[in-house]
């Protein structure tokens, strides 16, 4: 079923614990993401697929580990976490020679469990499909689901609900957190260790810088500065920023409590768990600042290793992260506003958007598709509140001094501004669907949608259209 290597587990003994899934009594495959495992030519294992990606066997080449990691959760360093309910079988070997882990998520108990039953219930599962897949079509760095699997077991949580185990593919499971915890109870040589594991998997031209540590760093602060400012860019909540969920890879991982702006604000908050707005949809630039500095602790002792004098550059590189992720993000806005040019006053430009937007119950995705439609001459935004027309008069301004290749800046516009986005009404109402009823339709009809985000559709198209004015408050939850 696949082309499985186990470097991971055969070069890194004691950064891993080896744990076994459980077995589901009665196995049914939901989902088989079947580009995905064309892209990396992935066999579906035939009548068997169910039972290997759920636990009730192991595919060849297969070595189930348990990762450990630590982690600072809403801003409390906690020093052990781990793997409490995800198995690594692997990493698979693609056609282009480059690893993909392969890991089941909510396939039983592990020696992190902590005193949970390292279940997942179903609409966790499919939420992950769905969100990852999504991200993926925007053309987000995301983990993706190979699979999911319906265990016909029942898993108790605030109800008793369908249990359920999700294949995740993955650039690899390295985090923030992963080196924390090496730091924390390994010291320098452990953080070198995994560090140089890290580096061959993500990074290789570092191994041959002359600190192969603070190159890591860099690396990692370009990877999630681009990723942030893509999130962003598309109203994307990732609603859990501990650094156990960021990773070294670059890729968006863990979809709990997720969720997509709906009207703008920049204290949108959509976790049950976040009672303070630390991760809020604005704050998502601090948060990232605040992980890597967090990260570039982790790895100093091995940057100091190499080189006495590495902690000021150290110092420096995290110091500069916020002008990289600005860096990142007005090359974002550039393409969803239609700006060719680079001027000085972008930035202040782009603040005073947002501002003017705040408050006004203006929806994100439908704005700034409405800037496209006008661009193309489909149509005129409809009226907007006073801040927001004021604004658009200095944009539309902005358009006409620039001139320009009109169609170069239409096709970057619409390749920057999604049609359609996973929005929370559609999101609950399917999972509601599939885990109330057995009914997957408006979940297949969600996917695809979601899938082709920036597809031409009709005005009054569900898909497209704002929550109605009774849903919310939207919250989720972390699925555990």
């Amino acid at each position: 079923m696949f082309q499985f290597d186990n470097s991971f587990a055969r070069d890194l003994p004691g950064f891993y614990l080896p744990a076994e899934a459980a077995v589901p009594p009665a196995p049914r495959l939901l989902y088989w993401n079947t580009a995905l495992a064309a892209a990396l030519e992935i066999d579906s294992g035939g009548r068997d697929t169910a039972a290997l990606l759920s636990g009730g066997a192991l595919p060849q080449g297969a070595e189930s580990i348990a990762f450990a990691y630590a982690g600072h959760q809403f801003g409390t360093f906690n020093p052990q976490l781990g793997d409490g309910r995800a198995l690594l079988l692997g990493e698979h070997i693609a056609p282009d020679g480059r690893r993909y882990d392969v890991q089941l998520k909510g396939s039983g108990r592990t020696p992190f469990s902590r005193g949970g039953d390292g279940k997942a219930a179903l609409g966790p599962v499919l939420r992950e499909y769905l969100m990852s897949e999504a991200m993926h079509a925007l053309g987000i760095p995301t983990t993706r689901a190979l699979a999911a699997v319906a265990t016909g077991e029942t898993v108790l949580r605030d109800r008793p609900l369908p249990g359920a185990v999700l294949t995740r593919i993955a650039a690899s499971h390295l985090r923030i957190g992963t080196i924390q915890y090496f730091a924390m109870h390994g010291g320098a040589e452990a953080v070198r260790q995994i560090a140089d594991h890290a580096i061959a998997r993500h990074c290789r031209a570092a191994a041959d810088s002359d600190n192969p540590y603070l190159a890591l760093l860099d690396h990692v602060i370009a990877v999630q500065t681009a990723l942030v400012a893509r999130w962003m860019a598309v109203g994307f909540v990732h609603g859990v920023m501990n650094t156990d969920n960021m990773t070294l890879s670059g890729e968006t991982i863990d979809y709990g409590p997720c969720a997509f702006v709906d009207v703008y604000s920049g204290g949108a908050v959509f976790s049950s768990i976040d009672r303070i707005g630390r991760y809020a949809f604005g704050r998502q630039p601090q948060i990232l600042h605040w992980n890597l500095a967090r990260l570039a602790e982790a790895l100093l002792p091995a940057i100091i290793a190499v080189q006495p004098d590495g902690q000021q550059q150290t110092e420096a590189l995290i110091a500069a992260v916020p002008g990289r992720y600005y860096a990142e993000m007005l090359n974002q806005m550039r393409n969803k506003l239609g700006w060719r040019k680079s001027l000085p006053d972008d930035q202040a430009s782009i603040e005073a958007m947002f501002a003017a937007l705040e408050g006004q119950g203006v929806d994100f995705t439908t704005f700034f598709r409405g800037l496209t439609d006008e661009v193309a001459g489909d149509s005129i935004l409809v009226p907007q509140p006073l801040p927001v027309a004021e604004w658009l008069v200095q944009w539309r301004q902005r358009l006409s001094a620039e001139g320009g290749n009109a169609e170069q800046r239409l096709a970057a516009m619409a390749m920057a501004n999604p049609v359609v986005v996973p929005r929370n009404h559609l999101v609950e109402a399917a999972l509601g669907d599939a885990v109330d009823q057995n009914d997957f339709g408006r979940f297949d009809a969600l996917l695809a949608a979601v899938s082709d985000p920036f597809g031409l559709r009709s005005a009054d198209d569900p898909f497209t259209l704002p929550a109605p004015a009774d849903f919310g408050p939207h919250v989720t939850f972390c699925g555990t």
